[in-house]
């Protein structure tokens, strides 16, 4: 009778026993198609659509407990600077081979990028964090046994803690995505201010340090609270979705804004760490304390802090390439037109301030533009090449700077023979400003378009 119910139109012409036969044909038809998709599903994988939360309590659990990481990983490459005055002050070496220490743990970012992406595919985001913070802070405990040996910083301060910065990188840097779609430039922004907040914190507690326990125990110091801090926030990170493992795509060379994004990023490397690294010994040639020099420093990493959430807000807002574009230009004009006419320290304050802000917008707007350009599909890829150009920047930008200081006579000549450095770096970020701008030209015509 069910079957008279759910096919009548079909069957109320039938006799008795063909409607009985028919029934059953139908019965088991439907019996047979029943166990034949049940079988078929059971052997399918179930699909899932990833339909990104857009925040949420654990968005926003990811991301503190990302901005925590960053806050140590950032902070101590970005307050490298008061470790090298302090250096530079007892001869350890020249100028322009301690900032070469210090840029070599920032580079390993570039140069392990895709072997730490495949890395975090191979452990899980959870497991590479816990390894990335056992690394950072080990490798500034094993630091203070190095305080007077140039190879042993490059060693201790350098590889070890570089391979830790570059997977905190790799494993902080992209996991919001995972967890915001529309806001996701504000996530990033907020996971990478907290690297300009450690940057701060860590710059004033490094003089303090410096001054009451010396060069060694601070390393061991800083060392112990990095990991008694960064280890929990490690373990508080978690994957939505696994992510992919980052590969080589050389099909992207032959697309014209992979390679303006590419070359121009990498070009804006060069320029990034002068002012960080250099803030405190500018500060000295105008005659300002190392205490001053160091909260000087400490105003740079604050206002980068502000710099990447306000960046990463704009990118929401007018696209991220328009935000990446104008964070180059205030860092060029910055370097250009007020760091070389600053004989005092009131202008000064407001170079520290101005260039602070495009600083931290470019770590801010770099992945939400690749993202934007490619897609979450290709992010792991596109992101991983990208940040491997940044490698010849990273470990020689402030080296160059040092080497053009001591070809003008060094520190101890003054004002003057910082201006050829400055020159440099604000030369070479306003040529990556042209490559972004024409990353955006090529992604829409118009001026005022999103981008």
């Amino acid at each position: 009778m069910s079957a008279i119910m759910e096919h009548p139109p079909a069957l109320l012409h039938l006799r008795p026993i063909e409607l009985a036969k028919t029934s059953s044909k139908i019965q088991d038809a439907e019996m047979s198609q029943t166990i034949h998709t049940s079988s078929v599903f059971e052997n399918r994988p179930t699909l899932v659509v990833d339909d990104v939360p857009d925040g949420g309590f654990d968005g926003w659990l990811i991301v503190i407990a990302c901005s925590t990481i960053t806050f140590f990983y950032v902070g101590l490459t970005y307050s490298w600077g008061i470790i090298q005055a302090k250096l530079a002050s007892e001869h350890l070496a020249p100028d322009s081979t301690l900032a070469f220490i210090g840029s070599t743990s920032v580079a390993f970012i570039s140069f392990a990028a895709i072997i730490n992406s495949r890395l975090i595919r191979l452990l899980g985001t959870r497991n590479a964090a816990i390894l990335a913070c056992s690394l950072l802070g080990i490798g500034q405990i094993l630091s203070g046994w190095a305080t007077k040996s140039v190879g042993g910083l490059f060693v201790t301060n350098g590889v070890v803690m570089g391979i830790g910065c570059s997977l905190c990188f790799m494993t902080c840097g992209s996991l919001p995505a995972q967890f915001f779609k529309r806001r996701r430039g504000l996530a990033n922004g907020f996971v990478f201010a907290g690297g300009g907040l450690g940057g701060f914190v860590l710059s004033i507690s490094m003089d303090g340090l410096l001054n009451s326990v010396g060069i060694a125990w601070t390393f061991r110091i800083l060392g112990f609270i990095t990991l008694g801090v960064t280890l929990p926030a490690a373990m508080l990170l978690k994957e939505r979705t696994r992510r992919a493992s980052a590969t080589v795509e050389w099909s992207l060379f032959k697309d014209p804004k992979f390679l303006l994004l590419f070359v121009g990023s990498g070009i804006a490397t060069f320029p990034l760490l002068v002012p960080p690294f250099f803030i405190p010994l500018y500060a000295a040639s105008l005659g300002i304390s190392t205490g001053v020099g160091s909260t000087l420093l400490a105003v740079f990493n604050l206002s980068s802090a502000f710099g990447r959430i306000g960046f990463g807000q704009l990118g929401d807002l007018i696209g991220p390439i328009s935000a990446l574009s104008l964070a180059m230009i205030v860092s060029a004009l910055s370097m250009l037109a007020i760091w070389p006419i600053t004989n005092s320290l009131a202008p000064f304050i407001v170079f520290i301030i101005i260039n602070g802000l495009g600083n931290g917008g470019f770590f801010a707007t770099m992945p939400s533009v690749v993202g934007h350009i490619y897609g979450p599909s290709r992010v792991p890829s596109a992101l991983a090449m990208v940040v491997t150009a940044w490698g010849a920047g990273y470990i020689m930008g402030a080296p160059v700077a040092g080497y053009i200081l001591e070809r003008y006579g060094g520190t101890d000549a003054g004002r003057a023979a910082f201006r050829p450095a400055m020159y440099y770096a604000g030369s070479m970020s306003l040529g990556s400003t042209m490559f972004t701008l024409g990353v955006r030209q090529l992604m829409t015509r118009k001026f005022f378009a999103f981008a």
